[in-house]
């Protein structure tokens, strides 16, 4: 395929907002995946070293 301008090329034929869309989703995932990964084992790792509590 041969674009003649930029804008040509992010309109993508008039599915440019199909496209760019599903870009970013796909880089919003890849970006909160990992940060969610982390939050979810720290708060592990502070489950597993907290004292157990007393049952009586």
């Amino acid at each position: 395929m041969s674009w003649g301008s930029p804008a040509e090329f992010f309109a993508m034929g008039g599915y440019g907002l199909y496209v760019w869309g599903a870009y970013a989703v796909c880089l919003a995932a890849m970006l909160v995946e990992p940060w969610l990964a982390r939050r979810q084992r720290h708060q592990a790792l502070i489950d597993v070293t907290r004292e157990p509590e007393q049952s009586t």
